[in-house]
């Protein structure tokens, strides 16, 4: 595993250079496997070796390299040392970098595989709460927020596989005014036939009547606002009505996740803090932080020099709370119950100036863990639409990855051998989708491609199903072949270095991706392992190979397969066996 390799280059620098084996570690990263080359397994810049003060910052650096270099002699890990700008290159023995590397998966500990490194030493661990997804209730799910899901189940997975205990919640939008609309308007609208065979469908339907009335009428307003101030003073018709409309919502977005993969620890939302929401003020009244505005809001100064020049409002004219006050007041909640190290909130780009704000506010109330908060933002998917033009529901969209996908698995022989096309094309669909979604920075708007996103060739979802199944299906065939132990002399083949060496990354790229929590790291190490996997099945049979070759050989795609599973699992997509 790297870590070994890792760990033994540290203590030779370590011997060299009288520091610490602490100080080499994280400088050491594997070399990115170049296409038909002979190369170093590991790296390390002299660059960051000056900055961390372990040599000195004057002079030249690639001399300092060069010297470095003929200091550090070959021994029974090391093969080769050499210079080159500014960079000390390690080569590994062959056929221990074999060894090393494909030890874990005879012992049946594929699962841990590069999550043991040492280079996760400077992870905080502890309880982390990830608030993702959020939509609001007695509305479809709309596909804005497939982002926020699938972005949010991917830090949860991440967290989780390194080791922490984490807190999936949904913080439904339950609560606010948009529910004195809808209550208003159903009590104007409203059909219960409708409503019984289509909630969600009619509910919608309502709301969008219900804003169109209100653009032009007063009395509408009004009977909105009544209505949310019926909310707030838990008149019993109100908030049975509002109750309905959650629970209906609840089951049928469970549907929705349930198709996504995805679940949920806590199902959580505004309506739980609105009491809190008025201790939150009180408080703010008597630490003198809650002012009024000319207007009769009640406003906290967030200017830095204290005039009143950028404020946040958290309670509306007529004392009704906002959506930042509940969110103030759920954060303080949270810390209280759940006692978290960290807590992550994933909302799109738009929110970022609200998210500023509350954490402000938070640590201008005292509660120093604040910055401990943190926001992960993401940009729109432009041109998201089905054969019937724009869409507005997810549902569609999944209903349309599923049926394009299995018209394209159609035109091939497996697919008829298959028990459950149509769960296959679901699945295969949803990996298109998460595949296309995590390519590129998530801060990034982009164009969805429905063509591009589920082609077979090239780097996509399909192309990683197709590349897991190949495998799982060439261990199938060779069921029985695999053993206990293998000879590590027959795999020194550049294909099969190349692979070892790409798998030696798999914990940087974990590490890089905790550390911003950005998929793209894991999308491009996995799409390029299926690329090396690619070339390693036309150039090393196993049908027709001796034994000890063709068990050799097993071993190293067995490992790549576990590698390519594990890795889809974090992004929160479902290897399947047969396509």
């Amino acid at each position: 595993m790297a870590c070994f390799f890792r760990r033994r280059i540290a203590a030779k620098l370590s011997r060299a250079l009288q520091q610490p084996e602490e100080a080499f570690i994280p400088a050491l990263t594997a070399v990115p496997v170049m296409k038909k080359q002979q190369s170093a397994d590991f790296k390390l810049a002299v660059g960051t070796l000056r900055v961390g003060g372990v040599l000195p910052s004057g002079g030249d650096v690639q001399l300092q390299a060069e010297t470095l270099a003929t200091q550090l002699k070959p021994d029974s890990v090391v093969e080769d040392v050499s210079a080159g700008r500014g960079l000390i290159n390690f080569k590994v023995h062959r056929q221990l970098l074999v060894q090393k590397m494909l030890e874990p998966f005879g012992k049946g500990e594929d699962h841990r595989f590069g999550l043991n490194s040492e280079l996760f030493n400077h992870l905080k661990q502890g309880t982390t709460l990830v608030e993702y997804s959020s939509p609001n209730i007695a509305k479809k799910f709309h596909a804005g927020h497939l982002r926020s899901t699938i972005i949010g189940n991917f830090i949860a997975n991440l967290k989780q596989a390194l080791g922490n205990n984490v807190i999936r919640m949904n913080y439904l939008g339950d609560w606010g005014m948009q529910f004195g609309l809808l209550g208003a308007g159903f009590g104007r609208f409203g059909n219960l036939e409708k409503f019984k065979q289509n909630p969600l469908q009619h509910l919608f339907e309502v709301y969008v009547r219900v804003n169109k009335e209100a653009e032009h009428n007063e009395e509408m307003k009004q009977a909105a606002r009544d209505f949310f101030r019926q909310l707030e003073q838990h008149e019993s018709s109100a908030v049975s009505l509002w109750q309905q409309f959650r629970e209906i919502t609840v089951k049928e977005y469970r549907h929705v996740y349930k198709r996504l993969g995805v679940h949920f620890d806590v199902y959580s939302g505004e309506s739980f803090h609105q009491d809190q929401a008025r201790e939150v003020v009180q408080q703010l009244q008597s630490r003198g932080l809650l002012k009024t505005s000319e207007k009769g809001t009640g406003v906290v100064d967030l200017s830095p020099d204290g005039d009143m020049s950028s404020v946040c409002t958290l309670l509306r004219s007529d004392g009704t709370t906002l959506y930042i006050t509940r969110d103030i007041a759920a954060a303080i909640s949270r810390k209280e119950k759940y006692q978290f190290d960290e807590m992550i909130y994933v909302t799109d780009k738009s929110q970022e100036n609200h998210f500023s704000q509350l954490f402000q506010i938070l640590l201008n109330m005292g509660h120093s863990w604040s910055d401990r908060c943190r926001h992960v933002s993401f940009g729109l998917v432009r041109g998201m639409k089905t054969r019937t033009g724009d869409v507005v529901f997810l549902e569609d969209v999944l209903d349309e990855a599923r049926a394009r996908m299995l018209r394209n698995m159609g035109q091939s022989n497996t697919t008829k051998e298959m028990d459950n096309p149509e769960d296959t094309a679901e699945t295969v669909g949803i990996s298109a989708l998460i595949v296309q979604d995590f390519k590129g920075p998530l801060q990034s708007d982009y164009k969805f491609d429905w063509d591009r996103m589920l082609q077979a060739q090239g780097d996509t979802g399909v192309f990683l199903q197709y590349t897991h199944a190949r495998l799982r299906s060439l261990i199938r065939r060779n069921e029985g072949a695999e053993a206990a132990t293998f000879d590590p002399s027959l795999l020194l083949e550049q294909t099969s270095i190349g692979i070892l060496q790409h798998l030696l990354r798999y914990d940087e790229v974990l590490n890089q991706s905790a550390q911003d929590l950005q998929p793209k790291h894991l999308i491009s190490f996995l799409l390029k392992l299926c690329h090396l996997v690619a070339s390693a099945h036309r150039e090393l049979p196993v049908k027709g190979s001796s034994q000890d070759v063709a068990q050799a050989r097993l071993r190293l795609f067995s490992a790549a397969g576990s590698v390519l599973s594990n890795g889809m699992r974090i992004l929160g997509i479902t290897p399947v066996h047969k396509m």
